[in-house]
């Protein structure tokens, strides 16, 4: 029995090693073997013609700011449209839509949620590409022009921006840990880019070629991530374009991130269970590695392999199995103490730096399972559900933020 547990212990910590530092490392290495290619520098003749495309739910708080922002991004007003999709709206977020006249809106009572209404928009665009960008973000002035330099490449299928979450703010609870995490996820991307493709875009800017869109099924919760990889399954590449930036608040409270994250990960087993063709090794040996190490792996074996660990762990110290088990059970007992006062720190809304990492890291583990759990009960809904966040002022010109 004890060898079985030494096995668990190993594999365990083994699959997360691989999972947060090796696959990093891996893909570092491999990407700096692959000459790197800048975009082309397209004149203004040469831009393609775009549609920004801003689905909104009961966004009136916001609404305003966005349309201001969007259109004040650097871009040939002949070749640039915007179009806001609002159906479902009960708070007036069309009505403060149509104060602008320079912006197109559609409009529906019904709630169908956001891949329905993505999948309504799409119909009425024409450009060459549409850039998807949530209500909630404020974009650099330079985001339009950085995204579609990569669309010189006709191997490239779609480009994601950068998504910058604010670290400033005594009320805010999640964003330090948040913050980092993109950071690390930030680097992850510059290097699958470079060595074939990112696998998951960030929904709050993300640039396809019109033509490559494909209907969303109508209960689609990850929008982004099905959007993204369905164009890498058809033999093309999701660049990642680090200088188009969108800035987001953090959420507003513990719950509110709690409610998103889960849903989330939810949407994570939903979308695994659609995108047949990434689990083909032989169709793409390389997105397939991508897919599985970065996606897969993490939102399938990390959660299970951090329980395995505790318990192998528990097991092996009261049995007496040795020191280097009794010196893993101190670093986790340490870890997670500091997750349990980072924890207590959110309930009471106090924000305690050092321990907001291995809180958030435990937190998001946990969300995960939640969300497995809300997956298969049934839980998903494709609906808006639109989470309170922070307001606060946001320039993505300057670097207050923590970014992707």
């Amino acid at each position: 029995m004890e060898v079985f547990f030494q096995i668990l212990f190993w594999v365990s910590l083994l699959l997360l090693l691989y999972i947060y530092i090796v696959y990093g490392l891996l893909v570092y290495i491999l990407a700096q073997r692959k000459p790197g290619s800048a975009p082309g520098k397209l004149t203004d003749r040469e831009l393609p013609s775009l549609t920004v495309l801003i689905p909104a739910f009961n966004e009136a708080a916001v609404i305003g700011g966005k349309i201001r922002n969007t259109l004040s991004l650097r871009y040939p007003r002949e070749k640039f449209r915007v179009l806001i999709i609002t159906d479902g709206s009960t708070d007036g977020t069309e009505q403060i839509v149509r104060a602008f006249p320079q912006v197109d809106l559609l409009h529906e009572a019904v709630r169908l949620g956001k891949a329905a209404a993505i999948n309504r928009a799409m119909q009425d665009i024409t450009s060459d590409l549409v850039v998807l960008t949530d209500a909630n973000t404020v974009l650099n002035e330079e985001a339009l022009l950085q995204l579609v330099q990569s669309f010189d490449n006709p191997a490239i299928g779609a480009v994601s921006g950068e998504k910058l979450v604010v670290s400033s703010g005594a009320e805010e609870l999640s964003s330090e840990g948040e913050g980092l995490y993109w950071k690390y996820e930030s680097f992850l991307k510059q290097n699958d880019a470079r060595l074939h493709s990112i696998v998951g875009a960030a929904g709050e800017l993300l640039a396809l070629r019109t033509n490559l869109f494909t209907p969303l099924e109508p209960d689609t919760v990850l929008d982004d991530f099905i959007l993204s990889m369905r164009i890498c399954e058809a033999g093309y590449r999701v660049a990642y374009q680090p200088d188009a930036r969108a800035v987001e608040a953090g959420s507003f409270n513990l719950a509110e991130e709690q409610k998103r994250k889960i849903r989330i990960a939810a949407g994570g087993f939903q979308a695994l269970g659609r995108l047949s063709k990434s689990w083909e090794y032989r169709n793409n040996p390389l997105l397939f590695f991508q897919f599985f190490s970065h996606r897969v792996l993490r939102w399938v074996a990390a959660a299970p392999a951090l329980i395995l660990l505790a318990l192998s762990t528990i097991y092996l110290v009261v049995k007496g199995a040795g020191g280097v088990y009794e010196l893993a059970g101190l670093v986790q007992l340490l870890f997670y103490g500091l997750a349990v006062i980072g924890w207590l720190g959110a309930r009471t809304n106090t924000k305690w730096p050092i321990v907001y990492i291995p809180y958030y890291f435990v937190f998001m583990h946990w969300a995960i399972l939640a969300g497995l759990i809300k997956y298969l009960t049934g839980g998903t809904d494709a609906r808006w559900e639109k989470a309170n966040r922070i307001r606060v002022p946001v320039n993505p010109e300057s670097g207050d933020a923590s970014g992707e």
